[in-house]
């Protein structure tokens, strides 16, 4: 089976449920499930910072996994971690691969790799 995360909860969504949670049974490759991709809203973007623990682990994970991550563009503006206007924006300062967009953009980085059920923490 094949999931998508929605990180939009505030408080310890990414930092614990992410990272003391998914992110290691993704590092041994034990959690059960092929994670497509990941959406990022609210101060959840802050994990995706260069150097942040969790965002270069999370980088790593990604990219040997196929993991799209993802910020929320307006949110992104809001952090300073990322440029442009909303709905044509670029990362800034964030770990490597990251990717800023709006929901049609997560529909059209998953179309080729589609999640059978997207969870919302």
């Amino acid at each position: 089976m094949k999931v998508a995360y929605v990180f939009s909860t505030s408080g310890h969504t990414a930092s614990y449920k992410l990272g003391k949670m998914i992110l290691p049974q993704l590092e041994d490759r034990r959690h059960g499930v092929d994670v497509v991709g990941m959406m990022f809203f609210d101060d959840n973007n802050f994990v995706l910072k260069h150097a942040d623990p969790i965002g270069e682990r999370l980088a790593t994970v990604a990219r040997d996994q196929n993991i799209l991550l993802m910020m929320c563009d307006q949110c992104a503006l809001e952090r300073g971690l990322a440029e442009g206007q909303p709905g044509s924006c670029t990362p800034l300062g964030t770990v490597d691969g990251v990717k800023v967009g709006c929901f049609p953009d997560l529909y059209s980085a998953l179309a080729d790799n589609a999640p059978d059920q997207v969870i919302t923490l």
